[in-house]
């Protein structure tokens, strides 16, 4: 029998329709046009402004995207996996909600959290119970209702971040094609650089916390940027020179989507030309865990079967990794 390797079968996602663009900024902050784009690559995001709607909206969306457009039987899902920032509520996992919705009735499903690397962790947990050959089909989905945590007066975070989510379905694969490596790392020197201070057992919702705005993602944008740069870049490199390929041997870098100039950095020490390069956060800006998902919806149709796709991601905390896999079909 050949080796099990785990294989995206199908990808599906979903953005809300309100948009918030960077001349609508101008107005809330002391930003322009130029200045956010030229330091970000970033033109507009997509904003969920329904009160009543978190992130588990945007997950169950993505999520029968998917399904709608691969004809699944819901009940055929094994397992759900959701990475996310910003879960529904503390303690009540938002995963088995989402499982639940979409009528994933024999599913067990729990949240995945790991800043802006929880798409790439979930990719690599994902693959371990599809290799395991116990699970047959395993859903990932990535979703952030990040505006949910944004102080739209800071203008140091507020034009970064955007809301949605995307789902990739993992099955078994016999023919050498799915996840073929990985280099995932974590450094807690991270953790006073990107951050919401309050909010959890360190330091306690308080009337105090409120009003003093602890609630909201702080970034130290110049030490987060100079670390991502590095880290994002240096997996990358180390991946394909470990697996022994050059830089003609990579269709698509699919890079999390948190600022052009690393992307650019990354695919330069990949060798990698704009065009082999999937980018989209000049319209969705930073969606934190599903910025790389998204990009794989947004170019399915260009991929082909075998393809190799090296994904990189860098988030807080500080977590990062590439991870190397064979597209396995034909849209």
């Amino acid at each position: 029998m050949n080796k099990i390797t785990a294989a995206i079968t199908g990808v599906g996602g979903y953005v809300p329709e309100d948009v918030l663009t960077n001349a609508m900024l101008e107005k809330m902050v002391d930003t322009n046009d130029e200045w956010i784009y030229t330091r970000t690559g970033i033109k507009e995001r997509r904003i969920l402004k329904d009160p009543n709607k978190g992130t588990s909206f945007l997950a169950i969306q993505a999520a029968k995207d998917l399904i709608n457009k691969k004809g699944i039987d819901p009940k055929e899902i094994d397992l759900l996996i959701l990475a996310t920032a910003t879960p529904d509520m503390p303690v009540a996992l938002t995963g088995p909600y989402v499982a639940t919705q979409i009528g994933a009735t024999n599913a067990f499903a729990f949240d995945l959290q790991a800043a802006c690397s929880s798409f790439l962790f979930g990719v690599s947990l994902a693959a371990k119970y599809i290799e395991s050959g116990r699970y047959k089909k395993v859903l990932l989905v990535g979703a952030d209702k990040m505006s949910s945590i944004i102080d739209y007066t800071d203008r140091a975070t507020c034009i970064i971040f955007g809301d949605g989510a995307g789902a990739a379905l993992f099955e078994p694969n016999h023919e050498g094609l799915g996840v073929q490596d990985e280099l995932l790392k974590s450094d807690g020197i991270g953790r006073n650089h990107l951050y919401i201070k309050a909010g959890g057992s360190l330091h306690p919702t308080t009337a105090e916390t409120v009003a003093a705005k602890e609630h909201f993602v702080f970034q130290d944008g110049k030490t987060v940027f100079k670390y991502a740069v590095t880290g994002m870049a240096d997996v990358a490199e180390e991946l394909i020179k470990r697996n022994r390929l050059t830089k003609d041997d990579v269709q698509w870098l699919v890079p999390h989507q948190a600022n052009k100039r690393i992307i650019d950095a990354t695919a330069d020490r990949m060798g990698l030309p704009a065009e082999r390069v999937m980018l989209n956060i000049y319209k969705y800006g930073n969606t934190t865990s599903a910025t790389i998902i998204l990009a794989l919806n947004d170019y399915e149709k260009q991929l082909k079967k075998g393809d190799n796709i090296v994904m990189a991601a860098f988030g807080g905390g500080f977590t990062w990794g590439a991870l190397y896999l064979k597209w396995a079909y034909n849209s």
